[in-house]
């Protein structure tokens, strides 16, 4: 487990993160969600022990991060912006991964490498954007490491291969009991991906949750009348949101979803449709009951 305690970390007069706290368990796949600039990446290096917090503690199973090569061996990071080696092809990448992950799996990145069809032997400067990405996130998943870093790890990936690493991710979370933390700005970008998300705003976690119990707690409802009919219609119904659009309405309600629609449908509405939620109108729920709003 990885724990992010009382978290602050200041670049001069800038606040990039204000009292972090937060967990990543083993065995999730947990999302980073925020604007350009909230924090997100900053965090990461602060997990990974790339960063020194000015305050606060960032733990692996109990154990300082910063300046620890045993618990640094259990974590990988594939940042924002990537690095390899100065006229490194991906024959010299895995020599390095050799030397600083003692569980690397070669075999499992040469299988990796040949699906995807990259070269091997190819100077990575030569690679697209792309490609790039690709070559790291499978550089990661080879490392054998309990917890993988991911910062906006989709970006520059075309739909086809944005699915297909969400797919390695995840195999690799359900066959070896790891966990992986993915960043983006996006959440539509997670929305079939993480167990747990959390929302960054301006350095802090403004929202937690786990996206199962998150999304067992509300359900959004379509209904219309053929009479005309108020909000008061739905008195004493735990509605979270509702928008009328002549005479159909689009409601949140938090509650049980069985216990909901039981009530709804005895009122004899013309019509009545359970709809998919959405992260995004989820969290937008839940953040303006605490108070927050956001432009975007």
């Amino acid at each position: 487990m990885i724990r992010a305690e009382q978290i602050s970390k200041r670049f001069g007069k800038k606040v990039a993160l204000s009292a972090i706290d937060l967990t990543v368990e083993r065995g999730c796949v947990y999302g980073l969600v925020g604007s350009n600039g909230a924090g997100k990446s900053t965090l990461l290096r602060i997990l990974s022990g790339v960063y020194r917090p000015d305050s606060g503690c960032a733990t692996l199973d109990g154990h300082p991060i910063y300046d620890s090569p045993i618990a640094k061996e259990k974590i990988a990071y594939v940042p924002d912006e990537l690095y390899f080696l100065p006229g490194a092809d991906l024959e010299r990448m895995v020599s390095l991964y050799r030397a600083v992950y003692p569980h690397f799996d070669a075999e499992r990145f040469y299988l990796l490498i040949g699906e995807i069809g990259l070269s091997m032997d190819r100077p990575i400067a030569e690679f697209s954007k792309g490609m790039k990405r690709q070559a790291a996130t499978m550089l990661a998943l080879a490392t054998g490491a309990d917890f993988i870093f991911f910062d906006e790890t989709f970006d520059g990936l075309d739909p086809v291969m944005r699915h297909y690493i969400k797919g390695m991710i995840a195999e690799d979370i359900l066959s070896r009991g790891a966990s992986a933390v993915i960043t983006s700005h996006s959440l539509r970008e997670l929305e079939d991906t993480c167990d747990q998300l959390a929302m960054l705003h301006q350095g802090g976690v403004v929202l937690e949750s786990d996206v199962s119990g998150l999304r067992t707690r509300h359900i959004k409802v379509q209904i219309a009348f053929r009479d005309e009919y108020d909000e008061s219609r739905f008195a004493g119904l735990p509605i979270a949101r509702i928008v009328k659009h002549g005479s159909v309405s689009s409601m949140i309600i938090s509650g049980d979803a069985e216990d909901v629609v039981a009530r709804l449908a005895a009122m004899e509405p013309a019509i009545l449709d359970v709809l998919p939620l959405s992260l995004e109108e989820l969290f937008t729920y839940e953040l303006s009951t605490r108070g927050y709003v956001f432009e975007e």
